[in-house]
This record gives structure tokens, C-alpha cells and sequence, in this order.
């Protein structure tokens, strides 16, 4: 009698990041096409800490990272039941597909100037590509954590997340939606009161 334990399957195979990393490769080789700059004016850099700095959205992180990592974990909430049947391993590839489908359109003219009219983003150009790579490297940070915790642990994330950006740089993903799609004026006005003087 055979008593050795079944091997388990790892969550995901050589073929499947394969894929993965070919999504981001044809996200970045499609911001070239672009005219999308690499390192953005400022050069390169890692972090940046002030929404307000020229470096925001051209550095590898910045505090807009935190609204991708949230990103991932609400396309897991979606994707987990929308699609059961799946693999792990395939609902993170329509994840990445999702987000840089997301990050290509916010680097089109459209979006762009939508950001500079409706929102506190006055002088947005768009994203550096390394920023728009980190941006889905985060979302796919935010799914992988949200497939390991408990629902009410990944609620408490989200939560501190988009509740710590609005107290430290009044802004976060839910104010970003709701001034890219419906803008208020008086959000606008309470942002626009933490800017620096120039």
C-alpha cells in the first residue's frame, strides 16, 4: 500500500508567469509605441513622498502605489467568484491583463487631460514607464496578498490603506474614481487646500 502523501500542485507554473510577464512586456513595449518616456523628466528614482512633487508618477513608487496595491485586492474579491472555475493562477493573469489595460488608457490624451481638468492632478503628464510597471507590479502585490489572507484581514487592509492616503496626502482611490467619473468641487477645494505654497 502506497502511503506517500500526494504531491501538491504549486499555485502557479513556469507557463502561466510566462504569460504573466509577456503581458507586462507588451504593456511597456505599447508605452513606448506611445511616446511614453521611461524615466520620466525628473530621471530615475525609487520613492517619492509628496503628491505634489514633479517626481510623483515618475518614480519607480510613489504614494499613488498604495491605490494599485488596492487594485489587486478588489480584483480578487471580483474575480473569485465571477470566476471559480479558474485557476489562481489564471485569474491573476486577467488581473495583470486588467491593470495594464488600465494603465494604457491612463497614459492616452484622454485620460490625461481628463486628470488635469477634473482633478488636483493640475500639471499631470502622464506616467514614466518604470512608474506604469511598478503601478502593475503592484496590483499583482495587492491580488497575491488578498489570495492569502482572510476576507476580514483584506478588508482591514483596504481600509488603513485608503484611509491612511486621505489623512496623509488627501487623496486615495475612492476620491480618485469619484473625480475622475463626477467631480465635486468642495473635495476639489479641501484637496487643493493641502498644497504647498509654490
Amino acid at each position: 500500500m502506497d502511503t506517500q502523501a500526494p504531491v501538491e500542485r504549486p499555485p502557479y507554473s513556469l507557463r502561466g508567469l510566462a504569460a504573466i510577464a509577456a503581458v507586462f512586456l507588451l504593456a511597456c513595449a505599447a508605452e513606448i509605441a506611445m511616446g511614453r518616456p521611461f524615466f520620466g523628466p525628473v530621471g530615475f528614482g525609487i520613492w517619492v513622498w509628496d503628491i505634489w512633487s514633479a517626481a510623483n508618477s515618475q518614480y519607480l513608487v510613489d504614494p499613488y502605489s498604495f491605490s494599485h496595491l488596492v487594485h489587486g485586492f478588489l480584483f480578487f474579491a471580483i474575480l473569485n467568484p465571477l470566476a471559480r472555475k479558474l485557476s489562481l493562477e489564471r485569474r491573476l493573469l486577467i488581473a495583470v491583463a486588467l491593470e495594464a489595460g488600465w494603465e494604457l488608457l491612463e497614459n492616452s490624451p484622454i485620460i490625461i487631460n481628463r486628470y488635469r481638468q477634473a482633478t488636483i492632478s493640475l500639471g499631470y503628464e502622464g506616467d514614466s514607464i518604470i512608474n506604469s510597471m511598478s503601478d502593475i507590479a503592484m496590483m499583482t502585490l495587492g491580488f497575491l496578498a488578498a489570495s492569502r489572507l482572510r476576507v476580514w484581514q483584506s478588508v482591514v487592509a483596504v481600509l488603513t490603506m485608503e484611509l491612511g492616503c486621505l489623512l496623509l496626502f488627501r487623496d486615495n482611490l475612492t476620491l480618485n474614481i469619484i473625480m475622475l467619473i463626477a467631480p465635486i468641487d468642495a473635495i476639489k477645494s479641501w484637496q487643493m487646500a493641502g498644497r504647498p505654497p509654490l
